[in-house]
């Protein structure tokens, strides 16, 4: 059966700006990308659907930035860490249960955010507008349009980073991406907070009965692989109340996803950063599959949350506190670039002549938990920022090319920094020098980035 159109008809946009660098998306790879173009000396626009900066950090709520920290960890550094020492600065950050790292405060940080923003002259914010389509030159993107309560604007610009996620920009540009298949995506969580805990009930329970990664086996998203060593570590994981909450009849069989981890609690009663619901199939890319896990998630979050009041210790007069603004979305499409990473990159510590920013070896995703424990890392190339097929363009954050375990890794949040700084400083220098982006001196990459204080070897 056709499908049902209609013709709408054509119009003029108005040019609201034009910059060096735009940056679509605010999230952990569009925010570093557009500090570290404006600290290169780029004029840059900052464009943002929400209506605060930070993406996974504020939106969904996704706080444990770094909980991957141990002490042999290598860390990246650069605006990664920033984030963390920043949000520490302006109270915005508590000790993370299970690692050296600080939780960040997902609504603190939209004011850590703004700060870092507001010091930067060189960045325009833009909140409040949706990308719509790229406005092409040939196969040269040189702006966006966006939709807003203004209607349609059209933004000019010399370089465009595509921090969308979903890779919506390259991939309305006409470059090659690809999909995970719906069934084999991973899953989409909605994250909450509760309030009401009896933390001193709660930790002796926690101390009482301590859970390992080894417990996160036994079925479903559980069934993890590691190397072993992450076995006897502690992890503020929560499954139990779940199982007998199924066998008591609470909570319906087919839902034993339900479990996961909590990221604080507060002597203030709250227990933060609540990553139990589990949602397969869930794609991000499609907003009648949003709206349908939504909602679902938000309920099964209330069956967590009783099932946590009846089963828990400290937890008989919890409530829920807050929902992440947005679903939180883990897989969708991903950039072909001119070099996209592999498995036994991130397995093997990986090494490349354009490196522009290494990651420690932490995988956490498609049933494998890999903590960086030794002092293993990778490096990430330069050429993995850059798409196939159109100019002008790079991505950053967790659509950059990858195979499945790959993607375990770079789709992490502080991984999402490194290319986002490495592309704001690449962009900004590309415009600087007058030079594609293809053709863009690495070397000369490196060295601002090393000034902003990244490690890139």
């Amino acid at each position: 059966m056709d499908k049902l159109t209609i013709r709408e008809p054509a119009r003029e946009i108005e040019v609201v700006h034009r910059t060096d660098v735009l940056v679509v998306g605010s999230g952990p790879g569009g925010l570093p990308a557009a500090l570290a173009a404006a600290r290169a000396g780029a004029q840059v626009a900052l464009v943002e659907r929400f209506g605060c900066f930070g993406g996974n950090l504020t939106v969904v709520g996704v706080e444990g930035m770094h909980w991957y920290r141990h002490e042999k960890t290598v860390e990246s550094n650069g605006i990664a860490r920033e984030f963390e020492e920043r949000a520490k600065e302006m109270g915005a950050a508590v000790p993370e249960s299970q690692s050296l790292s600080y939780e960040i405060d997902s609504e603190g940080f939209k004011l850590v955010a703004d700060r870092m923003v507001q010091d930067e002259p060189n960045i325009l914010p833009m909140l409040h507008r949706q990308f719509v389509a790229p406005i092409m030159e040939g196969n040269t993107i040189v702006g966006i349009v966006t939709e807003s309560k203004a209607g349609r604007e059209a933004i000019l610009a010399k370089r465009v980073i595509d921090a969308t996620g979903d890779a919506d920009v390259i991939d309305r540009a006409g470059a090659p991406t690809y999909k995970t298949p719906r069934e084999d995506m991973m899953a989409a969580s909605v994250m909450f907070h509760v309030a009401g805990v009896d933390k001193k009930k709660f930790v002796a329970g926690v101390k009482a009965d301590p859970q390992t990664y080894k417990d996160w086996g036994g079925g479903g998203e559980w069934n993890v692989e590691t190397t072993g060593k992450e076995d006897d570590m502690f992890s503020p994981f929560l499954k139990k109340p779940f199982e007998q909450a199924i066998k008591d009849g609470l909570i319906p069989p087919h839902l034993n996803t339900i479990a996961g981890t909590w990221g604080a609690v507060h002597d203030t009663g709250e227990l933060t950063y609540m990553n139990l619901i589990h949602l397969d199939e869930c794609d991000g890319t499609d907003p009648s599959s949003l709206t349908r896990f939504e909602m679902e998630g938000r309920r099964q979050a209330m069956l967590a949350i009783e099932a946590l009041r009846r089963y828990t210790p400290g937890c008989d007069g919890i409530r829920l506190r807050n929902f992440g603004m947005s679903i939180g979305i883990r897989d969708t499409r991903k950039v072909d670039c001119l070099y996209n990473m592999t498995a036994m990159d991130v397995r093997e510590q990986g090494r490349f002549d354009d490196s522009i920013g290494i990651f420690p070896e932490f995988i956490d995703g498609y049933g494998i938990l890999i903590l960086p424990t030794t002092g293993r890392y990778f490096q990430i190339p330069y050429r993995n920022l850059l798409p196939k097929g159109v100019e002008n363009l790079l991505v950053a954050g967790r659509a950059t090319g990858g195979d499945r375990d790959s993607h375990a890794a770079t789709r992490n949040m502080a991984c999402c920094a490194v290319t986002g700084q490495a592309a704001g400083v690449a962009a900004a220098l590309s415009v600087k020098s007058n030079r594609p982006l293809s053709g863009a001196n690495v070397t000369d990459i490196r060295k601002e980035l090393e000034r902003q204080g990244a490690r890139v070897h």
